[in-house]
């Protein structure tokens, strides 16, 4: 534990993880916030899913651009504006409800695309905040294991506002993520940082196969998260429980929380691209099982043991990034990887949808064992690739 005591006493170190999570509620509390506003409003439960889904898409697709526009821009010009017009599309769902749909989606694209990329941008800071790799790993991992927290309590946060009603929590969703985000972007380290040179081409971190080969896994890994998310719910209808959805997802976001903080404490033998397929081993092992889906207390063993090496692979991958990505493309690298778990997400929670309509609950499970594995398999793949190698001068006429 004395890596995240050092870490946590450098200067800004803890102002910046705190107000990133701060900041990042949103992303725990968005998607619920907007169901239950459309149902509140009268809208059916397909058009309250699908403006969810728009949601996450629209997330998904704003956080590689805005991550461009502050590696070339920096921070706070990127950051600030970005969280007012989340919170505004925010703002006008509140207002119009479920309809016009037009407007709705409208707000729903806004709220989502401009999400500030507070993630990428703290991860693009800890190299000028921290000393040397082993506080930098530290504070990965921390960082991994810690957002689990969002998806914890910002569901509790709206359900909370929305006692009041969901206009609340909605305008409670869009103020917490510009509370975060200035507190962030008004910290010297973020008011100072700035893109290092880059090569003028579009596709910027892309262009580096290990990175592509990285964000194709963790695809199939956010597969996995979203197929769970789903599957949960079905499993609770199936146990006629009203608290059971509720604690698996909690067990799984311990045993995510608990496996980061063991990790981060303790400094690893061997380069991270030989590391990340055992930890990608592991966390399939523990995605599998879930397709028996047994009793409510073996359900919640499994549910923990499942999300136990869920922070080691990210932090591991945090690692990778700053390694493979190309000059001057460290934050929009890492906002692809919020991207990429992004889109994987959605498409699982389609996928566990279409398992139970197909097999019931165990077939709802399956497609999170099969992305753990696929997981795996394109990591295996293409595992010569992630090892890092060193960058090609950028030219003299490069942008910067």
């Amino acid at each position: 534990m004395r890596g995240y005591v050092v870490f946590l006493r450098r200067p800004y170190a803890g102002r910046l993880l705190g107000a990133t999570l701060l900041g990042r509620l949103p992303n725990g509390m968005g998607m619920l916030a907007v169901v239950l506003h459309v149902r509140a409003d009268g809208g059916g439960y397909p058009l309250a899913g699908t403006l969810a889904a728009i949601l996450g898409l629209a997330t998904a697709a704003g956080q590689p651009v805005l991550g461009r526009a502050m590696d070339r821009f920096g921070q706070p010009r990127v950051l600030i504006p970005a969280a007012l017009a989340s919170a505004a599309g925010f703002g006008l769902l509140a207002a119009v409800g479920a309809g016009p749909l037009p407007a709705a989606v409208l707000a729903v694209v806004a709220a989502g695309f401009a999400t500030p990329p507070l993630e990428a941008g703290l991860r693009a800071l800890w190299q000028d905040v921290l000393d040397g790799p082993e506080q930098v790993d530290a504070a990965y991992a921390l960082d991994a294991a810690s957002q689990e927290l969002l998806f914890t309590f910002g569901p509790l946060l709206v359900v909370a506002a929305a006692v009041a009603s969901t206009e609340t929590a909605l305008l409670l969703t869009g103020a917490l993520g510009i509370a975060g985000t200035l507190i962030v972007a008004l910290s010297g380290p973020s008011r100072r940082w700035t893109g290092e040179p880059r090569a003028s081409d579009w596709a910027g971190p892309l262009r580096s196969p290990g990175l592509r080969v990285l964000l194709l896994s963790l695809a199939c890994a956010g597969i996995a998260l979203g197929v769970y998310a789903v599957a949960v719910v079905a499993y609770a209808e199936r146990q006629d429980s009203d608290v059971a959805s509720g604690l698996l997802l909690a067990c799984m976001a311990g045993g995510a929380l608990a496996g980061g903080i063991v990790y981060g404490a303790r400094r690893w033998a061997g380069a991270p691209h030989r590391r990340l397929p055992w930890l990608l081993a592991a966390l399939a092992a523990g995605y599998v099982p879930l397709v028996l889906a047994p009793g409510l207390a073996a359900m919640s063993v499994l549910a923990f043991a499942s999300g136990v090496f869920l922070a080691p692979v990210l932090a591991c991958s945090f690692t990778l990034v700053d390694r493979l990505a190309p000059s001057g493309t460290v934050t929009e690298a890492f906002a692809w990887v919020v991207a990429a778990v992004g889109a994987g997400s959605s498409a699982g929670s389609f996928a566990a949808g279409l398992g139970q309509d197909l097999a019931g609950v165990p077939g709802a499970f399956a497609g999170a064992g099969v992305g753990g594995v696929l997981a795996l398999v394109f990591c295996l793949a293409g595992g010569r690739t992630l090892r890092p190698h060193p960058a090609p001068a950028v030219a003299a006429k490069a942008s910067v």
